[in-house]
């Protein structure tokens, strides 16, 4: 056990005595390797580098620059073999290569160079999925974008056809929490992203509750809405379902609920509508039917905003004119 002992410590010797000796010689080699794109090997080099720092128990200020340096080019060598692969179109590899790229640049907290990989990352799988999504192979374009939104969920190009490609294989649930995710994003940085995210949850959205309405399946429509990751379009089709089923004092009970579900001008403006179609419907029943036609106006004159201003506007007008 003696004689394993004694070995064992030589061996730790000669590993510090390698890291004390060689180390600064790998890197030069290794940055001699980069610069002649012999990245493969390169990267092999600055890994030893980098395992060598770690064997010393004073590192000098050579060693220190050298395990800098190493940190910071292993990530630009990944990153260049990355591009190479991505401009042969072979986008998976070049993913691979981005990806390690960004772990690298993550383990040694270099921010900057880690996310501009993941969004390399993200651009490959962009790429693919486009060859897909381009065919109508909207399945294997869901598999592929899903890859690169996970890495780059800002790429709103990607994410507005993986949003697409949900909608088109009937994954309404699915498309729409794209979609919501897409509308969340900054609105100053991102505004024509957000607006078509917008676009196609109404699109599809309309799409969904006319199968339903054909069905006469006002509960469905309920039933979707609260599945939505959207508080404030979930609230008004909720407000929708309750009117095809006549139930108008359940529309007037949730308004302060809806309202509070909403983040837009619009959005507010098309709660305050159907709670002005709610009062307009119970005016001949009413007891007092002045009060609840005044309910009417008053929810009707507050919609300012989206697709109905003209509706509101016009019931206003036929609900205030004097009788003939």
């Amino acid at each position: 056990m003696k004689k394993l002992f004694l070995t064992v410590v030589a061996m730790l010797g000669a590993t510090t005595l390698f890291a004390q000796t060689d180390m600064l010689a790998t890197f030069q080699q290794a940055m001699g390797n980069a610069k002649t794109k012999n990245y493969v090997e390169a990267i092999e080099q600055f890994q030893s580098v980098i395992d060598a720092y770690y064997e010393l128990e004073e590192p000098d200020q050579n060693q220190e620059k050298a395990f800098a340096g190493a940190k910071k080019y292993i990530v630009t060598c990944y990153h260049f073999l990355g591009g190479a692969a991505y401009n042969a179109k072979n986008y998976d590899e070049a993913a691979g290569y981005f990806a390690q790229a960004a772990d690298q640049a993550e383990l040694y907290d270099n921010v900057a160079d880690m996310t501009k990989n993941r969004q390399f990352v993200g651009k490959c799988y962009e790429a693919k999925g486009a060859e897909a999504f381009n065919t109508g192979d909207y399945a294997t374009a869901i598999e592929v974008f899903s890859k690169g939104y996970a890495a780059d969920n800002r790429n709103t190009a990607m994410a507005l056809n993986l949003a697409e490609s949900y909608f088109k294989s009937d994954m309404y649930q699915e498309g729409m929490k794209i979609c919501t995710e897409i509308s969340s994003l900054n609105a100053e940085k991102f505004p024509e992203a957000i607006a078509e995210a917008q676009a196609k949850m109404d699109m599809y959205t309309n799409n969904e509750i006319a199968k339903l309405q054909q069905a006469k399946n006002y509960d469905g429509i309920i039933a979707m809405a609260e599945q939505l990751a959207d508080a404030g379009m979930a609230q008004k089709l909720i407000l929708q379902a309750y009117y095809y089923k006549k139930e108008f004092d359940k529309m007037i009970a949730m308004e302060a609920e809806a309202l509070a579900a909403q983040t837009t001008d619009a959005g507010r403006s098309d709660v305050y509508y159907w709670i002005g179609v709610a009062y307009n419907e119970k005016i001949e029943t009413a007891p007092n039917a002045e009060i609840v036609k005044n309910q009417a106006v008053s929810a009707f004159r507050k919609v300012t905003a989206g697709q109905n201003v003209a509706n509101a506007k016009a019931a206003v007008q036929a609900l205030t004119q004097p009788a003939q």
